[in-house]
């Protein structure tokens, strides 16, 4: 954080976790989170899956609720797809269509016994989904962020997140990039604003506690 933004008071305030907490995934589909695909092979992600199934086995044990989430689109009988948005990304319109082997959840962060999955075509967590109605119904306060990628889909989770009313925590080591510059940045600047930026460590000592 610059001197100047430290000056204006930016991040002066942490944020602090709730009651009741859940943790919301975003995006760890083998779409990014496999060498295999076009959009993954990414050392940063692969990383971030390894931290985020320890703090997802801590969360799971101590029955924290697991909100998963994929991106994924529908084709039409033409076979054109149906609800894409305008991506800028040729793999993502191309590769991920429902059901696909990109939008299948990498099983290193995947309990079907325990999560809920819900699909989604755009880069928050909450358009256009369920989002809402899960916290909602296991009246949550705290939203722990997880996924890919930082500074797309996990930002705007972030900001969606902060501006329903949750506290936001996000582990840093949990969340994944294509490269460092771009992930560190958008860190910064989350914890600047909307969230708590903590390692995966420290959030499974609150978890477990």
């Amino acid at each position: 954080m610059s001197d100047a933004y430290e000056a204006q008071g930016f991040g002066e305030t942490a944020i602090g976790f709730g009651e009741r907490p859940a943790v919301l995934v975003v995006d760890f589909q083998l779409g990014f989170t496999s060498a295999d695909q076009p959009l993954g092979g990414s050392p940063l992600v692969d990383s971030a899956v390894e931290n985020a199934s320890r703090l997802l086995m801590a969360a799971r044990a101590a029955g924290v609720p697991v909100l998963q989430t994929y991106v994924g689109h529908r084709r039409g009988g033409d076979g054109a797809t149906a609800d894409a948005l305008f991506w800028k990304i040729p793999a993502v319109r191309e590769a991920f269509d429902d059901g696909s082997e990109a939008t299948k959840l990498d099983p290193r962060i995947h309990d079907p016994d325990h999560d809920v999955t819900v699909r989604k075509i755009a880069p928050s967590i909450f358009f256009g989904t369920p989002a809402i109605q899960f916290l909602t119904r296991h009246q949550i306060d705290t939203t722990i962020i997880v996924g890919c990628n930082t500074s797309g889909c996990v930002r705007a989770s972030v900001v969606d997140a902060f501006s329903y009313g949750y506290r936001v925590i996000v582990p840093r080591d949990a969340c994944g990039d294509v490269e460092e510059g771009p992930h560190e940045q958008s860190l910064t600047d989350v914890g600047r604003r909307y969230a708590d930026v903590m390692t995966t460590n420290a959030v499974i000592d609150w978890v477990a506690r």
